[in-house]
């Protein structure tokens, strides 16, 4: 069980190995009048949970430091009807040491390693927060 008392689901092979992969995700919060907020982030797969981080004060971050509740849907950019859905629950995560290496595994995974270092460089200059999104429910669009 997660820290919200909803069971945490173990990802199959199947969507462990999809998500695994550098896909891009996009995540969908609550904005605090009920409304949704979508953005398109990097995340770190972590067990059968998801990692995804931000710069403090953006929107997304701020909904769900307010309501934890998340949906991610990871596609695949050469074919975006090839996705994944997970219904999940969101942990902050404020340690800027944990956040910071948070990050910086995210611009390896997702940058060249030029890129990478030169956002790391500019991510250290940021206050940082992680997210550890424990899965409750999967919606495969793999087939």
């Amino acid at each position: 069980m997660n820290a919200a008392g909803s069971p945490t689901i173990a990802l199959s092979p199947r969507i462990r190995e999809f998500i695994a992969a550098p896909h891009y995700a996009s995540l969908a919060t609550t904005e605090a009048d009920g409304s949704p907020r979508q953005a398109v982030v990097w995340y770190l797969l972590d067990g059968d949970e998801l990692v995804v981080n931000s710069r403090v004060g953006r929107r997304w971050p701020t909904n769900l430091l307010r309501d934890g509740r998340v949906y991610v849907a990871v596609f695949d950019e050469a074919d975006p009807m090839h996705w994944v859905g997970l219904l999940g629950t969101a942990e902050p995560m404020r340690d800027q040491p944990r956040a910071q290496a948070d990050i910086a595994a995210m611009a390896r995974r997702y940058e060249d390693a030029e890129t990478a270092a030169d956002s790391i460089r500019a991510f250290e200059q940021q206050e940082r927060i992680s997210f550890r999104i424990r899965v409750r429910a999967v919606h495969d669009h793999l087939d």
